[in-house]
This record gives C-alpha cells, structure tokens and sequence, in this order.
C-alpha cells in the first residue's frame, strides 16, 4: 500500500507538504502542487477515508434527500439520483441516499453527525415543512424544486409553470379551443409538491390567456385509472381535441384508451407531455413533449453544492427553460 511518505519521497517534499496539497490548508506554489499530484497519480495514492476527512474537517459524503412518497414515480427519480452520484464522484463525493419519509426528522438525525458534507433535496413541497431546519444548518443544501417561498435558499429545477404554458400554447397554435391536463396521482396534488402545482399554474395561466377552455384532472399511475379518466374526460368534454398529460406512467394507457374510445392520436386528439424524452420517443405514438431535464439538473445542483462548499458564490435561483419537441403525436385540429 502506497503511504504518504512514498509520496512525499518521489515528489521530493516533506509529507506534511503532501497533507497540505490534500488538505488545502495552506498555501502551496503551483509548481510543487503540481509535482505532489502528478507523484499521486503515478503512485496510485489514495489518502485513507478518515484521515482525509480529519485534515479536511469534510466527510467527502453528500446526503441526497427523496422521500419515496406514493405518488412517486420512482424511474424518473433514479434518473436524478444517477446524475446527483455521477456528478459527485467526479468530484471525489460518495452519495448517502435518504430514502425515508422523516422528514424534519431525517435530515436533523445525519445533520447532528459528521456523516455529510451537504444535503441536495428533492420532492421539494410549496409550503415544505424542512425549510425552516434547512435555512438554519451549518451545512449547505441545495434544492431541486421551489417551494412558495424560496428566500435564503438555493434552488433548481424545469420552469415547470412555462412547461405547462408551453404545452397549451402549442395546442392553441394548432387551433385546439377544448384543452385538459391528465395530472399527476392525486396525493402528490394533497402533498402541494411543488412541480406539480406549477404544471397546473402554467396550464391554467395559458388556457386563461388564449380563451381555452380547459379542465385539470389528477390521475393515479395505473391502466385503469388512465380509461377512466380518458372516459371521464369525453363524457364531460365531448368538444376536446387537446390533451397535456403529466404523468409518466399513464403515457401510454391513456393514448390506448383513447383509440379504444375512437379517437385517433393525432387525427383527432393532440397528445403533448411533460417527460422525458427518451420514453416520449419510444411510444408506439411519439409524443410532442417537454423534456424532463433530469440528468442536467442532477448534475448542476451538485455543482451548486460544491460552490457552496467551496465558500463561491452560487445563485439562489436556477430555472432551466422547456424545451419542446415535436413529435407524431400533434397535428392542427379536425374541423369538420
């Protein structure tokens, strides 16, 4: 096993010189920095766990939050979760996965340990409860969503609202007047988790401005809840020609139950989506969507943190834009 002395040795300093450029403790000249690393690659070094964090007074650990609440659709939250890993190991961080449904709780108990070095958190509420506790830790946190009040936070996420503008803006533009939002499961509506309710603000907001008529309707992530409220919807709105669905789940069962129901996508239905894009692409019908960014905001909430930790500058507030793409599932509305 490589030591800090074989280091020290071939690089030709003393081994606290070694700590020092491990440790950032104080200042080294580029040129010896650059012999110390380039004596620690060609070695193979690997400074022990706990003496690293000793001298670091860091754990090199972040904690990613995500409650696995019902109503979750766990596919795409191991999309973040992948890119939040991939990202810190790039910059030598383990990832602690917190997967309980504590809480306030959860986050104070790793908090009070020196078991991470910062916290990303997600299934972020409008009016969540763990932002008082977040506000007041010595750790930094960075958080993918927005709730109400996002002040003293740091926070990234889709423009969820413009998403679901930009998706019934598209419907107009095709000449759609009778549009409806298949949403997510109705609990994550109870829960007033932050995206969701943002889909139905830009939504609504959209549908008000052009002189849509339009509906919103919560759906669990089953077949059957989707032909159920495929039926429901052609019952009450037998004029409807436009259709926003938000709800990975239910993609393709709702398209089928559509065309059960005698509607042809996109003859006479318009299907768009807010997803990601690799399952809008791959339906049997691919789908005008809104991409779900989730490895990009996995990976820059990571870099946030890191600014963080790193005592640099990171904006409070980082809104990626919708971006669409159409597919085979839109086309201008069947006049008669």
């Amino acid at each position: 096993m490589v030591k800090i002395t074989d280091v020290a040795r071939h690089a030709g300093v003393s081994p606290s010189t070694v700590s020092y450029v491990l440790s950032g403790k104080r200042p080294i000249s580029e040129e010896t920095r650059q012999r110390v690393e380039a004596s620690i690659r060609e070695l193979g070094y690997r400074p022990h766990a706990g003496a690293r964090a000793l001298a670091s007074s860091r754990s090199n650990v972040l904690a990613l939050v995500v409650p696995l609440r019902a109503g979750i659709h766990v596919p795409v939250v191991m999309q973040f979760a992948v890119s939040v890993v991939t990202t810190a190991r790039r910059h030598d961080h383990d990832v602690l996965l917190l997967t309980q449904e504590e809480g306030e709780d959860g986050l104070r108990r790793v908090a009070d340990t020196a078991l991470v070095d910062g916290f990303v958190v997600m299934d972020v509420q409008l009016d969540d409860p763990r932002l008082p506790l977040l506000r007041s830790l010595e750790r930094p946190s960075v958080m993918i969503g927005f709730p109400a009040d996002a002040e003293g936070l740091t926070c990234i996420d889709l423009d969820f609202k413009a998403a679901g503008e930009a998706c019934v803006e598209h419907l107009a533009r095709l000449g759609h007047r009778v549009v409806a939002l298949v949403g997510s499961p109705p609990e994550v509506y109870v829960r007033q988790t932050a995206f969701a309710q943002r889909v139905v603000q830009g939504f609504t907001a959209a549908a008000a401005r052009g002189h849509l008529a339009s509906s919103v309707h919560p759906c669990e992530a089953t077949p059957a809840a989707a032909r159920e409220a495929a039926e429901r919807l052609l019952r009450e709105h037998p004029a409807l020609t436009g259709v926003v669905v938000h709800n990975e789940a239910i993609l393709e069962p709702l398209v089928d139950a559509f065309e059960q129901l005698g509607l042809r996508v996109p003859t006479d239905l318009s299907v768009t989506a807010i997803c990601p894009d690799e399952l809008a692409e791959n339906l049997r019908v691919p789908l005008t969507s809104v991409a779900l960014p989730s490895a990009e905001v996995g990976e820059r909430a990571v870099e946030l943190l890191m600014r963080k930790l790193d005592s640099k500058t990171a904006p409070e507030a980082t809104l990626l834009p919708p971006r669409m793409t159409e597919r085979a599932s839109t086309a201008p509305r069947n006049t008669p």
